[in-house]
């Protein structure tokens, strides 16, 4: 049994469970474990969590930034940077589930570890942001209200999001990009 594969089955069972209501029991008996064994891969579920939400940034992280170092305009490096996030959101649909939604289940001292990595990615979407305005083609009085409102809107759409549905990911994407830089008012 290799320490992947008891993640991901965490990762499963806490997007369908929730947190709280999954227990190792779950996830030994997921990975064919007894509950005895699965300690000497792991010492608790908040070590699992914490594990996740750290896994999940960093492939977040990773793939975010590769957009943002890009050599291209502002808008469309966000639009880029939508795009990718969504298309991760999604094909990560179970890991995204636990950063989202589970991160506030750390523990304190926990939660002090995960917070800068938290911030980290968000600065890389402030980055673009702020980038967007310095050269002229955004403007914005908080980029750090922009950066959440982008990242708000775009994680609720695991909550609905429909493999098999009338619009893409990448169709959402855009449509999410158009939203924010065109907004909702008509204009002559």
């Amino acid at each position: 049994m290799t320490r992947e594969k008891i993640l991901e089955a965490a990762a499963q069972i806490f997007s369908e469970k929730g947190y709280h209501a999954a227990s190792m029991q779950d996830i030994a008996r997921a990975v064919s474990l007894q509950k005895a064994s699965l300690y000497h891969h792991v010492s608790s579920k908040q070590e699992i969590l914490l594990e996740l939400l750290d896994q999940a940034l960093d492939i977040l992280i990773m793939r975010i930034g590769v957009v943002a170092s890009l050599k291209i305009p502002p808008e469309e490096k966000l639009h880029k940077a939508m795009h990718v996030y969504l298309e991760i959101l999604l094909e990560q649909r179970d890991l995204s589930a636990v950063l989202l939604f589970e991160h506030r289940s750390l523990d304190v001292e926990l939660k002090s570890r995960h917070l800068p990595r938290r911030d980290r990615f968000e600065n890389i979407w402030r980055g673009m942001i702020n980038d967007g305005i310095s050269t002229g083609v955004f403007e914005c009085n908080d980029p750090a209200q922009a950066t959440r409102a982008v990242l708000g809107v775009m994680n609720w759409t695991i909550t609905w999001f429909k493999v098999d549905g009338v619009l893409s990911a990448k169709e959402i994407a855009d449509q999410y990009a158009n939203l924010f830089f065109q907004g909702l008012l008509k204009r002559d």
